[in-house]
């Protein structure tokens, strides 16, 4: 009986010993270790590159490589500064100057501040079409754009508000732009920068984040197809009493949805269709409400439009159509006439995972024009239009979709119409046409087609279109 109390006395020190030891060692490990930290160097660029190392300037695909350089003698109230020299839209070697200028290396805590502000003058004045931060050809996370800044031949100092400086807290996109020759009629100029840096303002107040561009969207869902929210900006009024809107990424966005049976949002923006039933899709940046809504009526998967036949390349002009290469399009919802145009949709249209079709609602008159800034399309070789439609209600005795093309819009116009009477549609169905170009009355020239319309009497309202282009 001693012996085994002896034991378990013996064995009740050891552990305590061991505990002591444990705890010990643990409190000392807490006490002596520094967690990992990254720099907090606000600057980017005075004079030379700030901490960015050996291999930071990285050009967008076709800008012109060597539009950048170090500018040793211009400076804002220094030696130096950044150059871009935007090159003419014809040079062979870029039509446009565009890169971002990424940290070679670990990247930078900047939760700390709360801008990227630079100096900037230009050659003549300009307006450059996109200048942010948080662009580093990764994951692009919390990339934020500036657009249309305007510059000067003066120096100004501008500023970029960071929508949410909590989640900066590794960042290596230190700067990026793009600049090109659309206002200049393709004339190259050159701009700088200098004082390139993150500060802490004070000033940047009233944020405003939204989604969706701010509006309250309702809209059919179907199971499986996600949905990418679009229009992420956040505003800010800053010290000089000016409201500056930026276009956030999803990042900096919290979305939440009513209900995550139906559909939910993660940090990319991109809804998941995943039940039936109904749900409204909100967010929040920084703990403010986003401006702006997307709620959802799942009630079924979507039926897509059959795939049409395989043609030869050469012996089709395509409109819209996943099947082939599409020419260029103007716009697919124009609302320019007549007086009294209900029809909303068509722009853009859906993306229905990769897959995109036109949905024109509260139809009556629609036109899709490829005439103003596109050239018009030469189909006179062409032989056939075809085109899928599905009509998304009830079809009554005497309903109609009836399409016309114009040619030479514009000027020696002329145009000829075709009608689909309602007994050749099906509700809820798509259905395949092939029309014989003769047969579009009054259509005598097809050599500068610019306008397709459709037209109804209004009670045929809710259609997708889906495959249009022209073959021979």
């Amino acid at each position: 009986m001693k012996n085994i109390k002896y034991k378990n006395l013996r064995f009740v020190f050891l552990l305590s010993l061991s505990m002591a030891v444990f705890y010990s060692c643990e409190r000392d490990f807490s006490d002596d270790v520094e967690f990992a930290t990254f720099s907090t160097t606000a600057d980017v660029f005075t004079d030379s590159p700030v901490g960015l190392g050996s291999n930071f300037y990285f050009p967008f695909l076709n800008s012109k490589a060597t539009a950048f350089r170090v500018d040793n003698e211009v400076g804002f109230e220094s030696e130096a500064s950044i150059r871009i020299d935007v090159p003419n839209a014809n040079d062979p070697e870029g039509s446009f100057a565009g890169a971002i200028f990424r940290i070679d290396g670990a990247g930078r805590d900047l939760s700390g501040y709360d801008a990227l502000t630079f100096y900037a003058k230009a050659s003549r004045g300009i307006v450059i079409g996109e200048i942010g931060f948080g662009q580093d050809f990764e994951e692009n996370k919390f990339q934020v754009t500036r657009n249309g800044v305007t510059l000067s031949t003066d120096w100004v100092k501008y500023v970029i508000p960071i929508p949410d400086p909590s989640k900066l807290v590794e960042e290596r996109g230190m700067l990026w732009f793009s600049a090109g020759t659309d206002a200049t009629a393709g004339f190259g100029y050159t701009f700088w920068m200098d004082e390139v840096k993150f500060e802490r303002l004070g000033n940047i107040a009233q944020p405003r984040p939204a989604i969706l561009n701010g509006a309250d969207i309702a809209q059919e869902g179907f199971l499986g197809i996600p949905i990418t929210i679009q229009g992420l900006t956040q505003t800010f009024n800053i010290g000089s009493g000016e409201n500056i809107t930026l276009t956030a990424k999803p990042g900096y966005f919290d979305f939440e949805s009513t209900n995550v049976d139906v559909a939910r949002a993660n940090e990319l923006g991109e809804v998941s269709v995943v039940g039936t039933g109904e749900a409204t899709i909100t967010a929040s940046l920084a703990n403010v409400a986003a401006a702006g809504s997307l709620a959802l009526n799942v009630t079924r998967a979507f039926d897509f439009a059959p795939t049409p036949p395989q043609r030869d390349p050469s012996d089709v002009i395509s409109i819209f159509s996943d099947a082939y290469t599409n020419v260029g399009v103007d716009y697919f919802n124009g609302f320019f006439i007549p007086d009294g145009q209900t029809t909303q949709g068509g722009a853009p249209p859906l993306d229905l995972n990769g897959d995109r079709v036109i949905n024109y609602t509260q139809l009556n008159f629609v036109g899709i024009g490829f005439f103003t800034d596109v050239a018009p399309v030469n189909a006179t070789a062409m032989e056939t239009l075809h085109l899928d439609i599905k009509v998304n209600e009830a079809i009554a005795p005497g309903d109609f979709i009836r399409l016309q093309l114009l040619n030479s819009v514009g000027n020696n116009e002329t145009s000829g119409e075709y009608t689909i009477n309602g007994d050749a549609l099906t509700t809820d169905g798509w259905v395949s046409f092939d029309i014989p170009l003769s047969d579009f009355v009054g259509l005598t020239d097809r050599s500068q087609l610019g306008l397709l319309f459709f037209i109804t009497d209004s009670t045929i309202s809710d259609i997708f279109v889906d495959n249009i282009y022209f073959y021979r």
